[in-house]
């Protein structure tokens, strides 16, 4: 990582000392952090490729929701590439990497249907899995189908010479977008994954910067982000199966709060739900227990593996599993006070893993909250020129009729 800062401070400063006419300080500011976010490679952000041939779990496009979550769980992923096999002369020229699917969207849902469902199974030893499938209804729904539900998440694929800058804008851009998948230069095969964390976690490493810097050492409470959104909030008392119905809704870390105090206590996110698969009681006394249970309960287990330090993304860590060593506890959320910097924020989000930051006072009572995307985008445009080449997708259908795009206008190649 230090030869790809170095390279690309390097350029920056190149670029910077010429063309006579010094620029405005904002206007160098913009162009200077743009110059160096556009010369950090995507194989320099950490985990983003992957050291087998196979990285991802893989799902048939026509692959049942039970074959699905078993798969992502018994494989220890956080998702997985939905894959179409077409047999063709022309297969070679046909993306067989289609889609991408979390499997906190599929158990969600799954969830879901199944509270429709007027008589669960009473069964003690019942299971997640199990409870599926005595609903074919649910288990043995496509994964095609769930498409027309917009379940599954955005596929907008980058290619190994492609930046840091233009994952950044994808993040910022599509609001959907958690993982960027990184794919080969010929076809759309995924090699590798980005998450936003591990864009913060590569960013941090340029501490130091003036031009990262100057905004990672602001205070929260200078961004629009910290007075603006609100986070989302159940109370204590209420059933694990309210709380997972709220995150169902809301896609997003959901605080959990002392009715008496007001306080956050704990919270719950997508990356618990493995949770409910691991542990069969919770699944079965999820309309019975409280929140305020299911926080205590998990601290207790997660206690016996506190002590482990968090390694990055690129000490050989899959990138998407779904139990990280080093992860946050579970139930106990990521915090921080409106005084702390950005950068602060940063470094508990990426040392969590966590997607969120519940902003609070003194006394513990929520203020607000700081999502990785709303950091990210601190740092992609509109503060600096957002134009593209109309993204790996568009690239690769042209390239495929023989045509490119330079300087925003299309050429066929000759």
């Amino acid at each position: 990582m230090e030869t790809a800062r170095e390279a690309a401070a390097s350029k920056v400063a190149a670029g910077s000392s010429c063309g006579g006419v010094p620029a405005p300080a904002g206007e160098y500011w913009s162009e200077a952090l743009k110059s160096f976010l556009d010369h950090i490679p995507i194989s320099s952000i950490p985990g983003a490729l992957q050291p087998t041939a196979s990285p991802a779990v893989e799902i048939n496009l026509e692959g049942s929701v039970l074959d699905a979550i078993g798969a992502m769980y018994g494989g220890n992923a956080a998702g997985a590439v939905i894959v179409d096999e077409v047999q063709s002369s022309f297969g070679k020229y046909v993306d067989r990497d289609i889609g991408f699917v979390e499997f906190s969207s599929i158990v969600l849902w799954a969830l879901e249907e199944l509270g429709k469902v007027e008589h669960e199974p009473k069964d003690s030893s019942s299971d997640f899995l199990s409870s599926l499938k005595q609903h074919p209804q649910i288990a043995e729904t496509k994964i095609a189908w769930l498409a027309k539900l917009f379940l599954w998440e955005p596929f907008f694929p980058v290619r190994t010479h492609d930046t840091l800058f233009h994952a950044m804008l994808l993040f910022s851009k599509h609001h959907r977008l958690n993982v960027v998948p990184v794919v080969e230069l010929m076809n759309s095969n995924a090699i590798g994954f980005v998450t936003q964390n591990a864009v913060m976690e590569l960013l941090l490493q340029s501490s130091g910067l003036e031009w990262l810097d100057k905004i990672a050492d602001r205070q929260l409470s200078e961004f629009r982000f910290a007075s603006v959104r609100k986070p989302v909030l159940v109370y204590s008392d209420q059933t694990l199966a309210h709380g997972l119905h709220v995150l169902s809704r809301e896609k997003m870390g959901v605080a959990v709060i002392d009715r008496k105090t007001s306080c956050l206590i704990g919270s719950i996110q997508c990356s618990d739900l493995y949770l409910l698969l691991d542990d069969s009681s919770l699944f079965r006394k999820r309309k019975s227990i409280s929140m305020e249970e299911f926080i205590n309960s998990n601290n207790k287990t997660d206690g016996k593996h506190s002590n482990a330090e968090n390694p990055s993304a690129c000490e050989g860590q899959n990138i998407l599993a779904l139990r990280n060593t080093g992860q946050r506890r579970t139930g106990l959320p990521v915090t921080n006070l409106k005084s702390d910097t950005l950068k602060q924020a940063m470094e508990k989000l990426t040392a969590s893993r966590s997607s969120c930051s519940f902003i609070v006072d003194e006394q513990g009572h929520m203020e607000g909250v700081v999502t990785t995307r709303d950091i990210i985008s601190v740092f992609s445009p509109p503060c600096m020129d957002s134009r593209i080449d109309g993204g790996t997708f568009f690239s690769a259908a042209l390239e495929q009729v023989g045509c490119r795009v330079e300087n925003g206008q299309m050429i066929q190649n000759s």
